[in-house]
This record gives C-alpha cells, sequence and structure tokens, in this order.
C-alpha cells in the first residue's frame, strides 16, 4: 500500500462524514467533529519541545 492510497481513504472517510451529517440533518455532529479536529491539531504541534514553555504560560 502507498501513501498516496492512505490519503485518500482518509479523504473518502471525511467525505462520508459530511454526506451522512448533510443529508441525515445530524448537524449537533459538527461541533463535535470540529473540536476533535482543533484537539488533534493542537497535539500535533505542541510535539515539539520549542514550543512547551510557550503552552505552559496560556494555562
Amino acid at each position: 500500500m502507498s501513501k498516496g492510497n492512505g490519503f485518500k481513504e482518509r479523504l473518502s472517510l471525511f467525505r462520508e462524514m459530511w454526506y451522512f451529517i448533510r443529508c441525515r440533518k445530524r448537524w449537533w455532529l459538527a461541533p463535535i467533529l470540529i473540536f476533535l479536529l482543533l484537539l488533534s491539531l493542537f497535539i500535533v504541534l505542541t510535539e515539539s519541545s520549542a514550543l512547551l514553555p510557550f503552552i505552559y504560560t496560556l494555562f
């Protein structure tokens, strides 16, 4: 399996989620998914030790 194939699979997962939310009118799921996306982005970006002192000052 190549890297490109995995990326396409992830995109299809997001596409299916969007289709589910849009067609089934499950708009209450959108804030939860956005929060999880932002939280995962935050975790990935703070893995660098150079950013940790700045993050600690926020909390």
